[in-house]
């Protein structure tokens, strides 16, 4: 069933008491369509290794037997194991784990942000930050970017002190151009919050996907009690579908979090899977290199098309050039393989999938552009 299917009337919608600020907007979600080559939503398209599957349905064997019983409501365990997991010099005391990050982020909202508040980040970004801003009453604040979409360390510090947002979201790698920023972002960016207060949030969802040499904000965390950077285990660790996303912090970022979750919010099923899981890190991120290589290999094969990649940071690869970008996403539907219209004109997103997939992708691709003009490579800026 399609969102379309699942929401009733407009009018029925309107009908309702909405609050004001909800009023016109549309669900988050990507298409789900039934084709044989789904790179649309940078999910990792290779499957669970074996052992893993097996550790996890040991894991939430045990699990199960106690589920007449609340879980345990730190997730005392899962937090020392993603402690482990980062390094850093983190701690328990500095992780906190939600329902996939989009709740991580909610919860920072309803701790830092809503009514009378706002929060800022820098589109073209991760399109649930304003939603989660509606969501959460917080006043959304768009910032700009420059040229290909860059973000440099003065122009966000800049708007930063001009806006002086509560909260300021900052995606690296970003979504969707897949490339992340430098260090020195981040630094003037909290710089500027400190005449304030403001919280800084650096969402690296895509960190394991860096290229080589590329930093994690999570080395600028000491001393910096107001920065927060948050990761998932639905990318690199191919559990989309567990539904896991976590954060590190300062100990008393994550004692305001628990002043919002909702009880008991992470349930013991969870718990026994991203264990299970963060057992076996060295085996999930096996397939870590090879979506690379794969994520790679696009790159290159746009370039020989005469299209336009962005340096990627990340398993997608966001790529300009096009002179009718909805028209290339229909036709590569028609073959079968389904990618990202992000809604910047001449511009599509692509998840780096498998060897086999990737090969669907760039074959299919070469046929729509070679068969349909429309579609074909324009004078269009380069991202």
């Amino acid at each position: 069933m399609s969102d379309e299917d699942a929401i009733s009337s407009p009018e029925a919608l309107a009908a309702l008491p909405l609050r004001e600020n909800l009023r016109g907007l549309s669900p988050y979600g990507a298409p789900q369509l039934d084709v044989a080559v789904a790179l649309n939503t940078n999910e990792n398209t290779h499957p669970v290794p074996e052992e893993v599957v097996a550790a996890i349905a040991e894991s939430v064997a045990e699990a199960a037997a106690t589920l007449n019983r609340y879980p345990d409501r730190e997730f005392t365990e899962l937090r020392k194991r993603l402690a482990e997991y980062l390094g850093h010099g983190l701690s328990e005391a500095n992780l906190w784990a939600a329902n996939g990050s989009n709740e991580i982020l909610q919860q920072l909202l309803q701790a830092f942000g809503g009514p009378g508040r706002t929060v800022m980040s820098f589109p073209p970004t991760y399109s649930m930050y304003p939603l989660l801003a509606a969501g959460t009453d917080t006043r959304y604040l768009a910032g700009v970017r420059g040229e290909h979409f860059s973000l440099t360390a003065e122009s966000a510090a800049a708007q930063v002190a001009e806006q002086r947002p509560n909260v300021v979201l900052l995606c690296s790698p970003n979504n969707p151009t897949g490339t992340a920023l430098g260090l020195d972002v981040v630094e003037a960016v909290y710089a500027a919050t400190e005449q304030y207060q403001g919280m800084v949030i650096v969402d690296e969802a895509y960190a394991e996907f860096a290229l080589a040499g590329t930093q994690s904000a999570l080395s600028l965390l000491p001393g910096r009690p107001r920065l927060v950077v948050t990761r998932t285990m639905s990318k690199a660790f191919a559990l989309a579908g567990a539904r896991l996303g976590y954060l590190a912090a300062a100990p008393e970022v994550t004692d305001a979090l628990r002043l919002v979750r909702l009880p008991y919010h992470l349930s013991a099923v969870s718990q026994a899977t991203a264990n299970a899981a963060l057992q076996h890190y060295d085996v999930l991120l096996k397939n870590v290199e090879d979506i690379k290589a794969q994520r790679d290999r696009i790159v290159d094969g746009l370039r020989e098309l005469g299209l336009d990649p962005a340096v990627s940071d990340s398993n997608f690869v966001f790529f300009g050039g096009l002179a009718d970008s909805h028209a290339a996403w229909q036709g590569l539907l028609e073959r079968g393989v389904l990618v990202r219209d992000v809604g910047i004109p001449h511009h599509l997103r692509v998840t780096a999938g498998t060897e086999a997939e990737t090969t669907a992708f760039l074959t299919a691709l070469r046929e729509v552009l070679a068969e349909d003009p429309a579609a074909a490579p324009g004078r269009q800026p380069a991202r």
